[in-house]
């Protein structure tokens, strides 16, 4: 991503000289908190400006609620936010009154298999994905790449990992880690499990190999693991990302304190447990209309049929994952408590993880794990950012960054399910278009 401080962004708005005074006390506004007087922002005929008013923002990096307050958009890009933003004259202005105003919600680990599943996601709110692995993956990022340095995306930002390497040797493991580094991908994913024994584990050497070889070309590695003996393995020789629960058992000292020796993100993906075991039985959330009204109707049908939830009861796989969730959702809780980032991710695009919809549904088990609904949208929005090394970007709503945010018609600090009450949505400033 292309450097994006407030320097950089005020020289791609191109003010005149009284306008960049102008900016100036305005940047102070939001640097105090916008405790003065309000402030004109001049339109010079040719800005793209929008002016959303009068809603609650949650700006994604933790701070209070602002009441009542305006979001000013210039050419994809907050201008101003805040209670005391004076909106130019001939602004086209969305009166946003009584809604609340939050960032998009980033997804730290989805998967796009499809390019139309950008737009998926965009619409239930997730407005960035992290694509933690696929064939498809570069492919895709170099179709959307420059349209999303510009003002006219309008489909969830795309960030990727690229085919995952399966090596035997640590010679194929360096291999394969030069190979995404030519690609230029946005990290490098390994997966260290044995599918609960019925598989083999990658071996040290060639797991230490991708690590190794990631850090040298000035890559970060993010871990698909299972155990806690997986975790703390991974993270001795330097993972950056891990991007599961820890599942078996619960969190120690120890991996706490790797964790944060590596300043290693933590993504909980308690959805992927759910999904192997929740269609067993009908669950409610096949009939929330939240997921009817763009949930893959082919998956929702098939799971409601007889013969698929007897398969699902007996699963081993799926029995084993339902009685861990909880120690899952134990040690995300010990993760946040002990003040490692944790980054929201779902694992969602595999059949059966409903893209969209489940991130809503993260949020909500996040909270059952004992997250506050504060803790929970800065995890899904400034924290997953910061894991995606885009915070500069996206992921809070402040100056300079990227429009990119949902509009709910409640207060999701009242109950985080309010983030399926979902108004409209926006990248870019531009709202995301119905199917």
């Amino acid at each position: 991503m292309p450097d994006s401080d407030s320097l950089h962004v005020m020289r791609n708005m191109t003010f005149s000289p009284l306008q960049s005074i102008g900016r100036a006390v305005q940047l102070l506004l939001v640097a105090g908190c916008l405790a003065l007087p309000a402030i004109a922002v001049a339109a010079d005929g040719t800005d793209n400006f929008k002016a959303f008013v009068g809603a609650r923002i949650i700006d994604g990096t933790g701070k209070p609620a602002i009441e009542k307050a305006t979001i000013l958009v210039k050419n994809g890009r907050i201008a101003a936010v805040g209670r005391s933003v004076k909106v130019p004259a001939g602004t086209q202005q969305i009166d946003v009154s009584g809604k609340t105003i939050i960032p998009g919600l980033i997804n730290a680990h989805g998967h796009v298999n499809e390019m139309s599943q950008l737009g998926l996601y965009a619409r239930y709110g997730v407005t960035t994905v992290f694509s933690l692995g696929g064939d498809k993956e570069i492919q895709f990022r170099d179709q959307t790449r420059s349209e999303q340095q510009t003002p006219a995306v309008s489909r969830a930002r795309l960030f990727i990992a690229g085919p995952i390497p399966v090596s035997k040797t640590a010679e194929e493991a360096r291999k394969a880690v030069d190979g995404l580094a030519a690609a230029k991908t946005d990290i490098v994913k390994l997966r260290l499990d044995d599918n609960l024994g019925r598989g083999t584990k990658m071996a040290p050497e060639v797991y230490t190999a991708i690590i190794d070889e990631a850090h040298q070309k000035g890559m970060r590695v993010a871990a698909h693991i299972v155990t806690l003996a997986d975790a703390k393995a991974v993270l001795r020789v330097g993972a950056d990302f891990i991007a599961h629960s820890v599942r078996d058992e619960e969190m120690d000292g120890e991996v706490i304190a790797l964790l944060k020796k590596n300043k290693a993100f933590y993504s909980p993906t308690l959805m992927r447990e759910l999904s192997t075991f929740v269609y067993g039985e009908k669950p409610a959330f096949l009939s929330d209309p939240f997921l009817l009204k763009d949930g893959n109707k082919a998956e929702m049908a098939k799971a409601q049929e007889p013969a698929f939830q007897e398969t699902m009861r007996n699963d081993k796989s799926g029995v084993w994952y339902k009685e861990h969730l909880p120690v899952a959702m134990r040690n995300l809780k010990k993760a946040e408590d002990a003040g490692i980032p944790v980054a929201m991710g779902t694992d969602t695009g595999p059949a059966y993880r409903f893209q969209g919809y489940f991130e809503h549904l993260e949020l909500e088990y996040m909270t059952k794990a004992g997250l506050t609904p504060m803790q929970a949208l800065v995890a899904s929005t400034s924290t997953a950012a910061r894991c995606l090394k885009a915070a500069d970007q996206i992921g809070s709503l402040e100056v300079g960054k990227w429009a990119d945010f949902a509009v709910l018609g409640a207060n999701p600090l009242d109950d985080i399910r309010n983030t399926r009450n979902l108004d409209s949505v926006w990248i870019a400033g531009n709202r995301v278009p119905a199917k």
